[in-house]
């Protein structure tokens, strides 16, 4: 008599009961990924092949595997949690070892590293001084918490109307009366060290289709006379963009301000409506303290400034694999890389085969629990089973002992 197949289909039922339990327990682990167990029959080698009548003496664990589908995405209130929608892994760094996760909880360590549970920290693409992805090496993605250094004006425009219908001042043009010209606005620009200046603009029609443009820097004029002029065709337009290069020494102790101040074509028009500005545009900025940030779908780390900047910090990096079932896990959510699993292909969310990312929210546990519980149930029953055939062979071997 053989208790071998009763005694293996116990073993693989308790094994399956095993990878059914973990589950369950794990069904509110963020980023937990279902375990199945997958078994084999066994047969015992004989030299001379496999006999026709052969039974086999039972089953084994062939192995168990870890099901990738893609879990339920909720939302929270945290804005470095970061859930992945679709294919790929997070790729933490602990000191130099790597591995992967979906797990997104996230915090910051005292220096600002994004890390998650366990300390490992996020990587990803670092950015240059001027806020530009650099795509190579992922390296540790930080939050940066230094002012945002200012920048000074060197472009500055306007989108306008000006009134066709206006007269022609009689008085020379003074910026302190009004009657000396039709039309005025004002814009403010920054120099080399974040100051802020007022740049004012006087518009004085000169003929039909013909204007003056006067300026004026915190109260001071711009030179002696008109800093520029425009010219309009029958139809109120500008034939070409008026560009003004202006250079306006400060005594501040900045750069002198130096900048081209342009009036576009198709936006500053001469019909017979009131003066009206539409936009006013530079590309200077003071300095600016860090207010906050935040993690596109295309994984872009976005720092915003109190100066109304923001500047990327940083791209988040994921990983993915040719065979993710081939995954090592370590404990902890996360997986490592093996022979079965093959290298790493890394880039950035939402291009090619890698999903995108999701700040505020979270992917769930692909555990059905439903499932779950009927599987247990089967798992329950078959173990019984074998259990009631060893005890069917306990007792044919007892009957042939107890033979006189």
């Amino acid at each position: 008599m053989s208790f071998q197949q009763g005694l293996s289909g116990l073993n693989v039922a308790a094994k399956n009961l095993d990878a059914v339990g973990n589950n369950i327990a794990n069904a509110s682990t963020v980023g937990y990924k279902a375990a199945r167990a997958e078994f084999a029959d066994v047969y015992a080698s004989a030299a001379g092949g496999v006999a026709s009548n052969q039974v086999g003496i039972g089953a084994n664990v062939a192995a168990v595997r870890q099901q990738f589908s893609q879990g339920n995405i909720i939302t929270t209130q945290n804005s470095l949690d970061v859930a992945i929608n679709g294919a790929g892994f997070f790729r933490l760094s602990n000191n130099g070892s790597i591995s992967y996760s979906r797990n997104g909880q996230f915090s910051l360590d005292k220096d600002g590293y994004i890390v998650a549970h366990g300390g490992g920290r996020l990587t990803g693409y670092a950015a240059d001084a001027f806020g530009k992805i650099v795509a190579s090496t992922p390296t540790d993605l930080q939050i940066s918490f230094t002012s945002l250094a200012p920048r000074a004006t060197t472009d500055a425009r306007l989108s306008l109307n000006l009134d066709s219908r206006a007269e022609v001042p009689a008085p020379a043009f003074d910026a302190i009366d009004p009657e000396s010209y039709n039309a005025s606005t004002a814009m403010t620009l920054y120099d080399s060290q974040g100051n802020a200046h007022a740049l004012t603009l006087y518009f004085r029609k000169t003929a039909a289709n013909e204007w003056d443009v006067h300026g004026a820097l915190d109260g001071t004029a711009i030179g002696v006379g008109p800093i520029g002029s425009m010219s309009f065709d029958a139809n109120g337009a500008l034939a070409a963009d008026v560009v003004l290069p202006l250079n306006v020494p400060l005594t501040n102790g900045a750069d002198p301000l130096t900048f081209n101040l342009a009036f576009p074509a198709g936006r500053v028009t001469q019909f017979g409506v009131e003066f009206a500005v539409s936009t006013l545009q530079q590309d200077g900025y003071t300095t600016g303290r860090p207010s906050g940030f935040s993690i596109g779908a295309d994984g872009t780390v976005l720092g915003r400034y109190t100066n109304g900047q923001s500047r990327a910090l940083g791209q988040i990096t994921l990983a993915n694999f040719v065979n993710p079932q081939g995954l090592a896990s370590k404990g902890g959510n996360q997986w490592v890389e093996t022979s079965d699993s093959g290298q790493p292909v890394l880039g950035p969310p939402g291009v090619d085969r890698f999903g995108t990312v999701q700040s505020g929210a979270l992917e769930e546990a692909n555990v059905d629990l439903t499932e779950e519980l009927v599987k247990m149930i089967t798992a329950q029953r078959i173990y019984q089973a074998n259990a009631q055939t060893i005890r069917t062979q306990d007792q044919i071997f007892q009957t042939l002992v107890n033979l006189r």
